[in-house]
This record gives structure tokens, sequence and C-alpha cells, in this order.
């Protein structure tokens, strides 16, 4: 069989730092992988190398990308070119992790956040704009006052990209379930005062969990949501979320179990998909060797699983884990003072 061709985008300010640990380790597991690597965002030619990132991304299985704060330029591509519609973040609490919680034993759940619509496709502009669509407040049952100096910004949810999503969330849960999960769906979102865009989220995950009897079903208003998240974790198991609640939600989660440096994710399309750690590029740690690389390899474990790679996959997520667990060699972010190139032998040496 051919290689598998995986394409590499470090990313920019810090996150390269994590991109190299993680390339050591996947190395280390010498799998049947061509690697087709990218400069940082910081030396990428505008037009020339994002042109060049779009060929090879198209080329390949799949993409490692690193953070970025708009430099690599090509997680547009990556998105919406590609339509990953649905991005799985994953928070899983491990041995020596350092969660800011009592009992954070047992914590196993997943966010899927919608990927492309909600607020982030960028529909702003000033106020005055909307004048001439007399918009009513239905919550106020007035006119839109756009005689204010401001901004809107439109929300869209549409049946399709919910539908899509709902249906990926639920296939999770029940391949959880499977391997001895809940088998639970929780749903959130701002449905009590957005009635009609939230609204419609809700009813279509709804209707979506009923064709699935095997999986429970609950749903709850996003701040109430916000406080089970803080208050009983432990009893979630795949939750699906609008764009702009999952991406705000799944950054509070990796809180609860010890730092954004443990939060990976995937982004799943119908015949594509990249990963990324959740975090950003960290520029205050640039050059300084101390950035935690653990996200950027779990995400990478999620990779070789996404490739067929599945007992690599399960090595890399261990080796990470089992250094947690031995607690010698960690990062400052989790409590110790091991630079990132220690922290990285001591995982290959789990390997």
């Amino acid at each position: 069989m051919a290689n598998k061709k995986v394409v590499v985008l470090p990313g920019d300010d810090a996150a390269p730092e994590a991109m190299s640990a993680t390339m050591d380790a996947l190395r280390a597991l010498k799998l049947p992988i061509d690697f087709v690597e990218f400069p940082p965002g910081e030396k990428w030619v505008r037009g020339e190398t994002d042109a060049a990132a779009r060929k090879a991304i198209d080329a390949s299985d799949t993409t490692l990308f690193g953070s970025t704060s708009g430099k690599t330029t090509a997680i547009t591509y990556l998105r919406w070119g590609k339509q990953t519609f649905a991005n799985v973040r994953p928070v899983r609490y491990s041995k020596g992790f350092h969660s800011p919680l009592a009992r954070p034993e047992g914590i196993d759940f997943v966010i899927v956040r919608e990927n492309l619509e909600d607020l982030y496709l960028g529909l702003e502009g000033p106020l005055a704009a909307l004048a001439p669509l007399k918009l009513m407040s239905k919550i106020l049952r007035a006119p839109l006052d756009t005689s204010e100096r401001g901004i809107y910004a439109i929300k869209v949810i549409t049946e399709r990209a919910t539908r899509r999503v709902a249906e990926f969330a639920c296939q999770l849960a029940i391949k959880r379930k499977r391997a001895g999960g809940k088998g639970k769906l929780t749903c959130t979102s701002k449905y009590n005062m957005l009635r009609e865009s939230d609204g419609l989220f809700r009813r279509i995950v709804e209707e979506t969990a009923g064709k699935y009897p095997e999986l429970k079903y609950e749903q709850f208003i996003v701040d109430d949501f916000a406080r089970r998240l803080v208050q009983s974790p432990h009893h979630l198991d795949v939750v699906v979320a609008p764009n702009l609640y999952g991406d705000i939600l799944s950054d509070a989660a990796a809180g609860i179990i010890g730092g954004l440096g443990l939060a990976p994710s995937g982004c799943y399309g119908a015949d594509y998909a990249y990963f990324e750690s959740v975090h950003g590029t960290a520029p205050d740690i640039m050059g300084m060797g101390i950035i935690n690389p653990s996200a950027t390899m779990l995400s990478a474990a999620l990779m070789l699983d996404y490739l067929g790679f599945s007992a690599d996959a399960s090595r890399l997520d261990a080796a990470v884990r089992n250094v947690y667990a031995d607690g010698r060699v960690l990062t400052p972010d989790q409590g110790g003072t091991a630079k990132t190139s220690e922290f990285t032998r001591a995982v290959i040496a789990n390997l």
C-alpha cells in the first residue's frame, strides 16, 4: 500500500516548537507516512506559500496544523474549503494533569462544535447599513434603532449544517457507547432567548437524536450548561453546540482538567479532516523552549486513528499520559520545570 500523505503546517509564534516536538514523536513510531512540511507562518509568502499549501492539502490524506494568529492563512481553506464541519474536542482527565478540581478522576467527554457558520462567518458592518431593512426586535417589539453609531453581526444557523453536525455527534456517541461509554447526547444553545436561531439548532438536534433510541438525550440552555460543565462534568458524554458556544465552552472544559496545553481537537468533514491543538500561539513564551506539546501530540494521536493507525494512535496517547502519571518530567504550565525537549524525550521513551 502507498504511504499516507500528511501536510504539516507548524503555525505561528511558539506553536512550531510544539509541532517540532510532535514530529519527533511521530517519526519515532516509524509509520508509512510521508510528511509534507511547510515553514512557520512568519516565513509564509502571501499568495505563493498559501497556494502551495492548498495544492498540498488537496493531494494529502490529512493535515496536522499548529495554532495560528493569522499568519498561516491556509486555516480558512482547511475549514471552509474542505468543509470540515464538525470540530471534535475531547476532554479527558488523566492522572498527573494539573486540574483545579478536587476530584477530576473519570472526566471523559467530547464537545462537538459546529465549525462553519454561526457568528464565525464574519458578517459584520456599520449599524446604519441595516436601516433600509426596517427590522423589528421581537424582544422589544419595537423597530431597531439604527441611528446610533455601532456595529451589527449576523448569526447564521441553517438546517443543513445543524443536521449534519447532529448526525455526526449521534454517531460518535454510539461509537463511544460500544467502547463502554455512557451513550448520551447533550445539546446546548441559548434557545430560550434566541428562539428562532438557537431554537432551530435545538429542534433539529432533538429530532436527529430521536432516530437513535439507544442513546440518552438531554438539552440545557447554554448558561445552565456552563454551570453543569464545572459542577458535574462526570455526567457528560457527547455534547453538541453551535460554533460560538462550542468554542468558548471547550476552552472552559480544558480548564477543568488542567488547561489548554492538554486539549486536542480534530475537524472532520465528509471526506477530509485536519487536526490541531485547541490552544493559541503563545507568543509570550516563543523561543523559551517551554511550550507544552501535549495538545499537539494528542491531536496527532487523533490523526493517526483517522488514518487507520489505531494501535499506534493508542501508543502515542498512552505515552503522553504515562509521562503525566509518572509526574517527573512536566512543563511549567503543569507545575513542572521541564523543557519541551525533555518532555518530548520522556514521551518517546514511553512509546
